[in-house]
């Protein structure tokens, strides 16, 4: 371990509901939840003004709404979250050149491989103002001699704060914490410590690394009880190359109704797609992970045609993997990944191949005659909540919903007062999509 402070660890505060209040200046200070609007929807990001009814990361966005009835429930806009966030990752690239994003909000700093000569409080101060000018939200900042402590410290300073943790106080900052904040932990891991006896990491490392080992078994049993100790040399990696994404998880006692399995994988998939998305990634590859009440593990996978981060096509893959494999006699554990990884998806591979085709447009020979041209079926166009829209008298604004024929459009800006509501048939000429405004002009 370092006998300094100088690794830090940033995490933007709510990040995706924090742009949307930043964006939608009605929506300052009021509770806000971004995720899927569907029956089968999962939040995002709840703003602090959210989970203060409970609201969180995860959770089955129709259970938010009945936590928070009054909140404003929009859609991710994450090609604006990655603009944000890109200004921020070269905030971080000017402190360090070993930078390790984890997602589009977080990050570990070296501060020692960019020769910071100032002290680590102090940078972390001005990092803060920077991302606050350049974009306008908050950021908290973790600091401490390893990656473990970093993590844990900025998550105490949340929200908008700093936490340093000095050499030697790192026991008192890890004694009284839940087991589940060491990493590896999950909830069966937990469970099992439960049942043991040990709820704390001060028990964890009182139970000693034998015991540990006895059991969790060898490698994890030892890694626990060094983090529990404070003990964490894992280096900053930069340009960490990111191979999959998944979620799994065991259960107390073996599944064996088929219903019940098949609820299980569309809530994996659809925490997968959240942490797909948070990473700005997508995928081509869909696998899902079976151990069965024997401890036999098995894996399928499904290789789509093109990158996706859609919620409902990695469920529906998922769903059709799991229907291919034999649950009669009870599962222990259950998993969704996506694996392929890219930076783009389906949607972007569809944009870009008409802008193609309209670039490449065909010139007929003299004398042919151009073909008849069926006229297409006109689809009522759709508009969701949090959409960014332009009226051509009105100017810029957001959908804050739709239906019946109608839509409800809130007009204003970032950094502006709090906007009007006017309602438009929702075919009207006048009123179109529109790319986002930046957050700070």
């Amino acid at each position: 371990m370092r006998s300094t402070p100088t690794i830090l660890h940033l995490d933007m505060d709510a990040f995706f509901a924090a742009v949307e209040q930043a964006s939608k200046p009605s929506l300052r200070g009021k509770p806000v939840v971004v995720g899927g609007l569907g029956p089968r929807g999962v939040v995002a990001t709840a703003s602090y003004e959210a989970r203060v009814h409970g609201v969180h990361s995860a959770m089955a966005m129709a259970h938010a709404r009945r936590l928070c009835p009054n909140a404003a429930y929009l859609v991710p806009r994450f090609g604006l979250y990655r603009k944000v966030s890109d200004t921020v990752m070269g905030l971080l690239g000017e402190l360090s050149p070993l930078v390790e994003p984890l997602s589009l909000d977080e990050a570990f700093v070296d501060l020692d491989a960019g020769g910071v000569e100032e002290p680590p409080l102090l940078v972390a101060q001005r990092l803060r103002a920077d991302i606050k000018a350049a974009t306008g939200l908050t950021a908290s900042v973790g600091l401490a001699a390893s990656k473990l402590l970093a993590k844990i410290a900025s998550e105490r300073a949340k929200p908008d704060g700093v936490v340093l943790v000095e050499p030697g106080t790192e026991r008192a900052l890890l004694d009284p914490l839940p087991v589940r904040t060491l990493w590896g932990v999950g909830p069966a891991t937990a469970e099992h410590l439960r049942r043991a006896g040990i709820t704390t990491v001060a028990e964890v490392a009182h139970a000693g690394e034998s015991e540990l080992v006895r059991l969790l078994g060898k490698a994890h049993g030892a890694s626990l009880y060094a983090m529990a100790a404070g003990l964490d040399d894992r280096p900053v990696v930069a340009d960490r190359e990111m191979k999959s994404v998944s979620v799994e998880d065991t259960f107390d006692v073996d599944l064996t109704d088929r219903a019940r399995v098949r609820t299980e994988v569309a809530g994996l998939a659809d925490r997968c797609v959240q942490r797909l998305r948070g990473a700005g990634r997508s995928g081509r590859t869909v696998v899902i992970k079976v151990r069965r009440y024997d401890f036999s593990t098995l894996t399928r996978s499904e290789t789509l045609r093109a990158p996706t981060d859609d919620p409902a096509v990695v469920r529906e893959t998922a769903a059709r993997l799991i229907e291919a494999v034999d649950t009669t006699g009870g599962v222990r554990l259950l998993g969704v990944g996506v694996a392929g990884l890219a930076d783009f998806t389906q949607e972007d591979l569809f944009a870009q191949t008409a802008q193609e085709a309209e670039e490449a447009e065909q010139v007929l020979p003299a004398g042919e005659a151009a073909p008849e041209l069926v006229p297409e079926p006109v689809v009522a166009r759709r508009w969701t909540p949090g959409q960014d829209v332009r009226h051509s008298e009105f100017g810029a604004g957001w959908v804050q919903g739709s239906g019946v024929g109608r839509v409800t459009v809130r007009f204003e800006e970032p950094g502006s007062v709090p906007g009007r509501v006017r309602t438009f048939a929702v075919e009207d000429p006048e009123l179109s999509p529109a790319e986002p405004l930046p957050l700070v002009s």
